[in-house]
């Protein structure tokens, strides 16, 4: 059986007491994401720039 490549990239952790945030970046299309977490809630939101469009890091094929 192939090996699944994993979509998201954990590029980003800060933790604190009860919350977590971390910057997660697809590997598919370059787009960078904001998880935030606290306690049991929680939130996903693209990371914008200043123009307000979506923060892109360049993709590479890369094996783990």
């Amino acid at each position: 059986m192939a090996k699944k490549e994993k979509r998201f990239e954990t590029v980003y952790t800060q933790d604190g007491f009860t919350n977590t945030a971390a910057i997660l970046v697809d590997r598919q299309t370059g787009v960078n994401y904001l998880f935030y977490q606290s306690g049991n809630a929680g939130g996903l939101t693209p990371l914008l720039n200043r123009e307000g469009k979506p923060i892109i890091t360049t993709v590479s094929t890369m094996d783990d």
